[in-house]
């Protein structure tokens, strides 16, 4: 019968279409990898993975032995998480993705009240890009995340959480950083920098500068809020900041003027989300709710 390290090494395999990179991702030797992987083929009397020179490709039945070996993984980590959790609830260390976007200007906080209150208590934090981010949640690598709505995923508990205003900002020397009123008609044309596309803030400013009649701009994709900061800063367009980060020690409004145009209405809702009946449930949602409370404070300590 196949061990677990055997469909972990496949299931790495299949991720990583690659030999080095998949016996790195299992912390294990390539060799070690290879003839355990041959050993698992000789037994189960098929071919699982095609090796090529470029990399690694699972073949048609490899790939559905991957797949359900991968739901085996995540059952099996279910079983020590409940394990776990019926010994101490708030014990363990917990694997936590969250966005760059929200993650630095909201969990230091959250993660002093955790520390304060569950000593035993860890947070692995993973910054990343949020639809990745829930692939991994779904596949285990993830216990739970946090991040803008939409979150799409079987099988996944999501928790709405709260509603974060998105401030359109300016350089103090843009024209409409020198009216007293800005109208919507008055953002028509506006050019309007944003993230890399894979970000759920460049997905939104989409959406606003579609309903404004502003321009999106292509050739000047930031790589974080500090550098849409700044850019908008020197004047290069406007930019679209979530709350949060306006009111965090490294946002703020030190170089720019935010503008409060007639109408706007630029906000995004975040959730948590986890895997349906995961062992730790209860403990995700405790930290959901503290999530919550956190940013609530902070926003009303901010208007």
């Amino acid at each position: 019968m196949p061990t677990f390290r055997q469909l972990e090494y496949l299931v790495a395999i299949a991720d990583a279409q690659n030999f080095r990179r998949a016996a790195a991702a299992v912390h294990v030797s390539q060799p070690t990898l290879s003839q355990q992987l041959r050993v698992l083929e000789t037994e189960l009397g098929i071919t699982l993975v095609e090796r090529q020179l470029a990399g690694a490709q699972l073949t048609p039945i490899g790939r559905d032995i991957a797949d359900r070996a991968r739901k085996l993984l995540v059952e099996r980590q279910d079983i020590c998480d409940l394990a776990s959790s019926s010994r101490d609830s708030a014990v363990g260390t917990i694997r936590f993705g969250v966005t760059p976007t929200l993650g630095p200007y909201l969990l230091p906080g959250v993660i002093a009240d955790l520390t304060r209150d569950h000593p035993g208590l860890r947070l692995y934090i993973r910054e990343g890009i949020p639809d990745e981010q829930t692939l991994e949640l779904a596949r285990g690598k993830l216990d739970m995340i946090l991040g803008p709505l939409p979150i799409h995923g079987d099988a996944l508990s999501i928790e709405p959480l709260f509603r974060e205003d998105l401030v359109l900002v300016a350089s103090p020397l843009h024209r409409l950083a020198q009216r007293s009123q800005v109208t919507a008609e008055d953002l028509r044309g506006a050019e309007v920098l944003s993230l890399d596309p894979r970000h759920h803030l460049h997905r939104q400013g989409m959406i606003l500068c579609e309903r404004y009649g502003m321009v999106l701009l292509r050739d000047y994709e930031g790589t974080s809020l500090d550098s849409l900061r700044q850019m908008a800063a020197t004047g290069l367009g406007l930019a679209i900041l979530p709350k949060l980060y306006m009111c965090s020690e490294v946002g703020g409004d030190a170089g720019i003027r935010i503008l409060r145009p007639d109408g706007w209405n630029g906000h995004r809702m975040i959730a948590a989300s986890w895997r349906e009946n995961a062992a730790n449930g209860a403990l995700y949602a405790m930290i959901a709710a503290r999530v919550s409370d956190s940013a609530t404070r902070i926003m009303e300590a901010c208007r």
